[in-house]
């Protein structure tokens, strides 16, 4: 049973105990891509850098010696709702590291002479992007398939950062910290009483309200090409279907897993094995709060692009027409497997926990997980394709020329 408690100020906080001897902890705070001023969609990635170049009064040099004489191991991410602040560490230094986080989040230092190397980082990561074409058509992929302003690349453009500023950013992290819209989670070996009122204490100032509601306008175009005289061309698509909170969700990871779970899959055997389209192919599961798609990704050669979409497509459209036993088990097996694995990861289970909370309302049970993936039977997943047939797709390429779709 996951720990819960709502501070005086809004701020949730959920916990699960794990017989361990670590503990991995997680701030998701409303400052997503989705979230921030129009024209500075990068903003907070470019802040979740600076927030730890010197925070409560230390140095940024200070800083980087506290964190690390605690033997934290700490990450950063933006999404499109939040931005992750993500830590791991021996469980005997929880109280010292929520001291640290709590500064970081609540004093930052935002040192102008140190907005500099974090906004060139952030530049660089962007540039980077010409150098993995594959998360680069991932990522143009979910800017055209979800409505504006949910599909926001999380590291903005080249313009939106070079015109960004100190102060601008400053400003916009002002905004951070709105208690109500905060997820604290955490995971490992904690005393849960003592956490609530450490927190309680380090969290009490009322904060100030972020932005709330976002209205997402139309979808992008059905076809995207960027040009590019590479040898590869790198095939992204994107087909609707509904979120994680529907009834439905375990029967569409079935039928994900069936597709791209493994190297009897689907797409490797018949794209990749079989016909030799593709040295790469895999699809996943993708949700937002009220949006969600299955998305597959290619890489292949100019001459092989058509027959490699076609053919793909192709596969997603056959799996309503029917689907083995043995493809199901195998299925299920994937899936405990990768429940397993994150039921004994802490950081992992950190992360699902919030996930769950911001997503569905409440936290799964990992027995209610493994219950409903055990109740999966072919009639029931075929019951599903055909209500929610793979009929529409939003499709992206990065190469040399374009493909017809």
């Amino acid at each position: 049973m996951a720990d819960s408690y709502r501070l005086k100020n809004g701020m949730v906080l959920l916990g699960e105990r794990m017989e361990v001897q670590s503990v991995s902890f997680q701030f998701l705070l409303p400052a997503g891509a989705a979230l921030l001023p129009r024209g500075r969609a990068g903003s907070a990635y470019v802040i979740s850098d600076w927030m730890f170049r010197g925070a409560g009064g230390r140095t940024s040099r200070q800083l980087v010696e506290a964190i690390d004489s605690l033997g934290i191991h700490h990450s950063e991410s933006v999404h499109t709702y939040q931005l992750a602040l993500s830590a791991s560490l021996e469980a005997g230094n929880l109280a010292r590291a929520l001291e640290l986080f709590a500064d970081v989040i609540l004093r930052p230092a935002f040192d102008p002479l140190q907005f500099v190397p974090s906004l060139q980082l952030a530049i660089n990561d962007l540039k980077g992007l010409d150098d993995d074409p594959r998360q680069k058509v991932m990522m143009r992929l979910a800017e055209q398939f979800y409505p504006d302003p949910l599909g926001r690349p999380v590291m903005g453009t080249m313009e939106e950062l070079e015109s960004l500023t100190a102060e601008t950013a400053a400003a916009i992290a002002a905004r951070f910290y709105d208690p109500s819209q905060i997820i604290f989670s955490i995971g490992g070996s904690y005393d849960f009483d003592t956490v609530c009122r450490q927190m309680e204490r380090l969290f009490e100032n009322p904060g100030t309200p972020g932005i709330k509601d976002i209205q997402p306008a139309p979808t992008g175009s059905r076809y995207t090409h960027d040009q590019n005289e590479g040898a590869q061309v790198h095939i992204g698509l994107m087909t609707p279907v509904p979120p994680i909170a529907s009834d439905v969700y375990y029967e569409l990871l079935a039928a994900v897993a069936i597709l791209s779970g493994s190297m009897s899959s689907r797409l490797f055997t018949e794209v990749r094995e079989k016909r030799g389209l593709c040295y790469a192919v895999g699809a996943k599961y993708r949700s937002l709060k009220e949006h969600a798609g299955i998305s597959c990704y290619a890489g292949t050669t100019p001459d092989k692009a058509q027959e490699t979409l076609d053919v793909t497509i192709d596969q997603f459209r056959k799996l309503r027409l029917g689907i083995s036993e043995d493809e199901l088990q195998r299925a299920k097996v994937g899936l405990k497997t990768s429940l397993i694995m994150q039921t004994e990861s802490t950081g992992a289970r950190a992360g699902g926990i919030a996930a769950d909370y911001f997503l569905l309302g409440h936290v799964r049970e990992p027995e209610e997980i493994r219950e409903k993936i055990e109740a999966l039977s072919v009639p029931r997943v075929l019951e599903v394709l055909n209500r929610y047939p793979f009929e529409e797709f939003t499709v992206v390429t990065i190469g040399p020329r374009q493909v017809n779709v």
